[in-house]
């Protein structure tokens, strides 16, 4: 599978690691960013390049999944889901690893690279993307209602109303 990766100062050590790790796993590792250590450089370039690159490869019917981190990791889960197609999913825990893939279909995983253990981190990262999704209907249909948003910016029905 074709791993898409982007940072922050913060999580550029584990980049660094996490690309060795994937890389013996078997997995294409592309580095969106950044390549040298600067305590004020911007995430959301390196993250969005990440994300379109995710993009263009499903597009085009490659395997491919995107990591973005940072300390937190909210706002490079915040930066790539700007671009439009991804559903980049938040993760903190194992089960949150899997849910967002089993669930969501999440394309993207955002970690805080301060917040973990690479030990951790590696754990959550390999269970992202050996986790399918289920393509249950409700999942499904969910996926589609966010898409169709995203898309034109319709909503189903306010039962309110």
């Amino acid at each position: 599978m074709r791993i898409h990766i982007a940072t922050d100062h913060a999580g550029l050590d584990f980049s660094t690691q996490l690309q060795e790790h994937l890389r013996a796993g078997g997995h294409e590792v592309i580095d969106h960013g950044p390549i040298a250590y600067d305590p004020v450089d911007d995430y959301p370039a390196f993250c969005i390049r990440a994300a379109q690159a995710v993009v263009a490869d499903q597009t085009a019917g490659i395997d491919a999944l995107g990591v973005v981190f940072g300390g937190s990791g909210n706002g490079e889960q915040i930066a790539a889901n700007k671009v439009r197609g991804i559903r980049a999913a938040l993760v903190w825990n194992l089960s949150t690893a899997e849910l967002a893939r089993e669930h969501n279909d999440a394309n993207v995983i955002a970690i805080g690279a301060r917040q973990h253990t690479f030990d951790e981190v590696t754990s959550f990262i390999d269970r992202f993307i050996d986790t399918p999704f289920s393509g249950e209907e409700r999942h499904v249909r969910r996926i589609a209602q966010i898409a169709d948003f995203e898309r034109d910016g319709s909503l189903l029905p306010d039962p309110r109303a």
